[in-house]
């Protein structure tokens, strides 16, 4: 087998990233159960490393000294030692997710093997607990939560999805319209104040009223944009349920037989699918909720908050433009100029790095992307506003 000399040191970065992960995370956490449980990740993680500093030695290559981790785990690790381990356990879990995905496109039996191991590492923190400090144990052994019994008392499939908070996050469209509200804020804002101080470079007084005119109307733009789209989405799921309760309600056995057919097509036995499916439309409001789900492919426990997306893109929106326009509320001229546009870069490089913490892209790449974007856009609108103003002129 070929043996790609670049990705081998890419992953023994990536291994000694996860060893200086969990070593630090053991030396935080206050519980022995846990830090053993970091140092039995470590361990595996070390021995990870070693197969890739093998496999650099066997093709001649020298390894590379132990370098400073990559952003992401610094990010993860000043998390950690704010507000504890237990409040980067999504993080992790993500980062174990990504690391596993890393592998699987490498087919060998070792590489296999160290990808059957990320799982394992992401399997040990829902078993240490849920991000919130419950403790998942299953069985009866000893304290914490029950996962199994939790699991036999729930009466609604949305319950298990309310304990497994993990699941949830942006579902509703809210942290979409949250991401999306501050780059457009920033790329928009700092177009609009550029081209105007391109066309009016003698009066500040007109690039700040352009600047807090745009955040106001873009801000506004933004939520009702927003709630409308979200409102317009939620109408149309609640219409299609609605049309499934009057299917359910005129015609009950074509509706029982179909979600027999499901769950045939699942893998169940005629008798089996029969039986469920029996058993399910025994109670109206069940057999909806299932229709619905497996035939619409909805929860009905997660339409989407109009208002909640609208909020957050009216004040995502908002912070993201008000960058641009700071400068000139405390200056003005070529170094409110300046200010303006550097901040403002900066600031695009900020969020397109954030974004890489939770996507797990490089951060070098999604900041400098973002950036790029917002560049090219202040440059194309300067250049039109000059030109627009020296024809004024």
């Amino acid at each position: 087998m070929t043996i790609d000399t670049a990705r081998s040191l890419e992953n023994l970065k990536l291994e000694r990233d996860a060893i200086i992960l969990y070593e630090s995370l053991a030396r935080i956490e206050k519980d022995d159960r846990r830090a053993t449980a970091f140092r039995t990740i470590a361990s595996n993680e070390r021995r990870h490393a070693d197969i890739w500093a093998s496999r650099l030695r066997d093709l001649g290559v020298a390894v590379p000294e132990p370098g400073t981790p990559r952003l992401r785990i610094r990010f993860i690790l000043a998390v950690a030692r704010l507000f504890g381990t237990h409040a980067v356990a999504d993080l992790v879990q993500a980062l174990e997710g990504d690391e596993e995905a890393i592998y699987e496109d490498q087919a060998s039996p070792e590489v296999a093997a160290i990808a059957a191991d990320e799982r394992e590492h992401a399997e040990i923190w829902k078993r240490l607990g849920d991000g919130n400090g419950r403790a998942k144990r299953p069985g009866n052994a000893a304290t914490g939560r029950d996962g199994v019994r939790d699991a036999a008392r729930t009466g609604k499939p949305a319950e298990i999805g309310d304990r497994e908070g993990w699941h949830r996050s942006g579902r509703s469209g809210t942290l979409r319209a949250v991401i999306f509200g501050v780059s457009d804020g920033l790329v928009s804002n700092l177009s609009l104040v550029m081209g105007v101080a391109g066309a009016s470079t003698q009066d500040p007084r007109v690039i700040l009223l352009a600047g807090i005119a745009g955040l106001i109307a873009g801000s506004s733009s933004m939520a009702a944009g927003e709630y409308i789209s979200m409102q317009s989405q939620r109408e149309l799921f609640e219409r299609q349920i609605e049309l499934e309760r009057a299917e359910l309600e005129a015609m009950p056995e074509e509706e029982e037989a179909e979600l027999a057919a499901v769950y045939r097509s699942k893998g169940f036995t005629h008798e089996e699918s029969t039986r469920i499916a029996h058993r399910l439309f025994a109670d109206k409001e069940t057999a909806l909720d299932t229709l619905v789900r497996e035939e619409l492919g909805l929860d009905p426990d997660e339409l989407g908050s109009p208002w909640g997306a609208a909020f957050g893109s009216f004040v995502a929106f908002a912070v993201g433009a008000a960058v641009p326009v700071l400068p000139y509320v405390l200056g003005e001229g070529a170094l409110a100029f300046y200010a303006a546009l550097v901040l403002s870069l900066t600031a695009l490089f900020a969020v397109g790095a954030g974004v890489s913490l939770l996507t797990g892209r490089s951060t070098l790449y999604s900041g400098l992307r973002q950036v790029a974007i917002g560049a090219i856009a202040a440059a194309v609108t300067y250049g039109v506003g000059a030109l627009v103003g020296v024809a004024v002129a």
